[in-house]
């Protein structure tokens, strides 16, 4: 059953302004929002409101009524819609005393240009100004601005990125943008167009196109807090078991797979089984399916490449399953890297005795691009994380940045994080080490060949010729010349 998160929004009302405000929102209903209005002026609230509406009768410039509202509940944000430029003064100092961090919308009615431009987290939308900029959009020859350019039907649409979101420290060449595009970003009043290698920062303000009912979802994604691994590629995982590989491992798989699934939020497994020719492995595998644990048997050989491809969509799979003799048949590698999934190898060692996870030192903006996964799955599943700095040459001045850009997501993520720097060959220090996941960016060309392993110290010319460490493989984003 899928969790919906609530947002409280109090709401400091006085005047015309804010009654059609009100009415707006009684009107076109949000069912992840509850409203919280205070009313302490006559003719202030319209005679209908949604249930959705609670009214408050309490006079916001009063800091002791203010803060037992706000200390009541948690509001995600405040709007500001008061016709008394002092009310509204006497509301922006109470406010600074309860919570700097909430985030604020006043409505500027006065043209008064100093009226919270001291305050941090607040948004000033001037009322005069937005009615002047309709006012010339009625004009002849006058080129339309965003809101009335195309359908109208919600194509386009503009998103905050939150802290925390699963979107902040991604480069967007590793998100999949299937019938929708991230046309523009905006930082500190800047408009940028992006590149793959452009990373999302949280604050930042991201204008998308696309279909309305696939925005609305991506709208939800982007506004959900880290921490449902493994969005955003997808929400739910996927176990392949090929029996042509898999058969003495097959049940041992997909209890890994399950483990993982129960330490995920409101996550399911989907199991396809190719190439099935043990009828009593079946049974025991099928003895495991569940409410959140489906299992599906391709009786048909053909086309392996398209089945997956289906499930991939069909089941909004964000995390592929596998071994890697399995990764590596039926071209499966390939198509897994252009959808830009997730992709975890089975190891000896069980994905219940990890303790900690490992990232190794690679190129920088590979590093950014998995560096937010890396931290959430990590927390999902309770590891310490590691930030390995093996050089050969000693050459640990140019990872500065990479290390500082960690840095800041651990105090994000309040995790600890070890660093370790040493003159050293990075595969030799990886195989030393017990009990650990190895996180790793999801290169399109991963070496197989067993000899050439012998004189390379290339992170990805050994992961596909060792079954020793569980892996995950991380899309990053491919830097455009």
């Amino acid at each position: 059953m899928q969790r919906i998160f609530i947002k409280n929004i109090l709401i400091l009302a006085s005047g015309s302004i804010a009654k059609h405000f009100i009415e707006w929102v009684s009107k076109n209903r949000v069912a992840e929002n509850q409203y919280y209005v205070t009313c302490y002026k006559a003719h202030t609230t319209p005679d209908k409101m949604g249930k959705n509406i609670t009214v408050i009768d309490a006079d916001p410039t009063s800091f002791s009524k203010l803060k037992n509202i706000m200390d009541a509940t948690k509001f995600s944000n405040l709007f500001i819609v008061m016709e008394d430029i002092e009310d509204a003064r006497y509301v922006l100092k109470n406010i600074a005393l309860i919570n700097t961090k909430i985030r604020i919308v006043l409505v500027n009615q006065w043209d008064d240009e100093e009226i919270g431009k001291e305050q941090e987290n607040i948004t000033i939308v001037h009322s005069n100004q937005l009615i002047a900029a309709h006012l010339y959009d009625q004009l002849p020859n006058v080129p339309l601005v965003a809101q009335n350019v195309g359908l109208g039907q919600g194509e386009i649409m503009e998103v905050h990125v939150p802290f925390g979101s699963a979107y902040a420290y991604r480069h967007i060449g590793s998100i999949l943008q299937n019938q929708w595009k991230i046309a523009a970003l905006y930082r500190d009043e800047k408009q940028i167009l992006p590149t793959n290698a452009t990373m999302i920062r949280p604050n930042d303000t991201l204008l998308i196109v696309g279909k309305p009912i696939v925005l609305d979802g991506v709208y939800k994604t982007i506004n959900k807090r880290i921490g449902l691994f493994p969005e955003p590629f997808g929400k739910n995982v996927y176990l392949i078991l090929d029996f042509k590989h898999d058969k003495k491992n097959a049940l041992l798989y997909l209890k890994e797979s399950i483990y993982l699934i129960e330490k995920l939020e409101d996550k399911e497994l989907f199991v396809r089984i190719i190439h099935p020719n043990n009828f009593k492995l079946i049974d025991e595998l099928k003895a495991l399916e569940s409410e959140q644990v489906t299992i599906s048997i391709s009786y048909e050989n053909k086309d392996i490449k398209s089945l997956v491809v289906n499930d991939i969509h069909d089941f909004n799979i964000g995390l592929i399953m596998n071994s890697i003799p399995t990764f590596e048949a039926d071209d499966l590698k390939e198509t897994l890297y252009d959808l830009k999934k997730l992709v975890f190898l089975f190891g000896d060692k069980l994905l219940y005795n990890i303790k900690r996870s490992v990232v190794l030192m690679s190129e920088n903006e590979k590093m950014e691009s998995i560096s937010s996964t890396a931290f959430d799955i990590s927390e999902t599943l309770g590891l310490g994380i590691t930030l390995g700095d093996f050089d050969p040459e000693g050459d640990f001045e140019s990872k500065k940045m990479i290390i500082e850009h960690y840095e800041t997501l651990s105090h994000i993520f309040n995790m600890e994080m070890k660093i370790e720097q040493k003159v050293a060959n990075p595969i030799r220090e990886l195989s030393n080490m017990e009990d650990i996941l190895q996180i790793a960016p999801f290169e399109k060309r991963l070496n197989t060949d067993n000899l050439r392993k012998l004189i390379s110290n290339k992170i990805q010319d050994f992961i596909l010729t060792t079954n020793r460490h569980p892996k995950l493989l991380v899309p990053f984003a491919i830097t455009e010349s």
